[in-house]
């Protein structure tokens, strides 16, 4: 398992069908910071205003959104994120349970969002439950995602190839 370096590079490896799971989460709360940026990328791959973009429905802009392979970096890791937080939750929940980390419904709590780069032990137990429970792309994807928010603290999921073949 090679993980890639960027959120674009995620976002092109997702099937169509991610890609629009990750658009409709995304709409569905968006970030105000990144309104700007989707409605601009939408209105250039469709060769429209922005007033037409925005104007669009959540579903068409979702539609349209995940049709663009090349959203820009801050775009494609929000997109990856929604994914996760909202089609991709139980799988946040089952890797943080079998890692021992305190989270509420898969979002690390408090005290844990931002502590110490986490041990080989846990990432293991982690990332086995996950292959045991979901498809290899999801739990790809999801590992690549996470080390890619924070590589220093999530250092050690690069070894998760390996365990993932033992």
């Amino acid at each position: 398992m090679t993980f890639e370096t960027t959120g674009v590079r995620i976002w092109k490896r997702l099937t169509r069908e991610e890609r629009v799971a990750a658009a409709s989460s995304f709409w569905q709360e968006p970030p105000e910071i990144l309104v700007g940026s989707a409605l601009a990328v939408i209105a250039k791959a469709r060769h429209m205003r922005p007033q037409a973009a925005r104007a669009l429905s959540t579903e068409a802009r979702a539609q349209a959104l995940a049709m663009i392979l090349d959203p820009g970096e801050a775009l494609a890791s929000s997109l990856l994120v929604a994914l996760h937080l909202e089609e991709r939750r139980p799988l946040l929940v089952t890797f943080l349970d079998a890692a021992g980390l305190a989270h509420e419904n898969g979002l690390l709590k408090e005290e844990d969002a931002s502590g110490p780069p986490i041990g080989e032990e846990p990432a293991r137990a982690g990332v086995r439950a996950l292959a045991a429970a979901y498809p290899l792309a999801q739990v790809e994807t999801y590992l690549n995602t996470l080390w890619l928010q924070e590589p220093e603290r999530w250092a050690v999921l690069t070894k998760a190839g390996e365990w993932l073949q033992a």
